[in-house]
């Protein structure tokens, strides 16, 4: 991370709770989400690990290999990665507001919004 932050660019962190919520694992989140100065947003998924948000665990559930993913059903990590990885796009490339990445929402409690902005 640049000591000056990214010269004010968007940044979305999506990541599970072990690792990468407030006091998980991975303290570099944690330790650069001060230098961050853009829009941000740190988000968890419950249930999820880590690669929960490729295409690993969906493909190894139409192959039959169990143990891959998280809790979470794979395609339901999948629908929420795509959710909030389009809204932050639409919301920075395209700019069109997207409400999803205003906090939490009672329709993906899985969710964690970790830090406010």
């Amino acid at each position: 991370m640049p000591s000056g932050g990214l010269g004010g660019r968007p940044v979305l962190l999506l990541g599970n709770p072990e690792n990468h919520a407030v006091g998980g694992d991975e303290s570099s989140w944690a330790a650069n989400w001060p230098s961050l100065d853009g829009r941000k947003r740190w988000l968890t998924i419950t249930g999820s690990n880590h690669v929960s948000f490729t295409d690993v665990p969906v493909l190894a559930d139409e192959a039959g290999i169990t143990g891959v993913d998280g809790s979470i059903p794979s395609v339901r990590a999948e629908q929420l990665t795509r959710d909030y990885v389009a809204a932050f796009f639409d919301e920075h490339l395209k700019g069109i507001p997207q409400p999803l990445l205003d906090g939490p929402s009672p329709v993906d409690p899985e969710v964690v919004f970790q830090q406010q902005p």
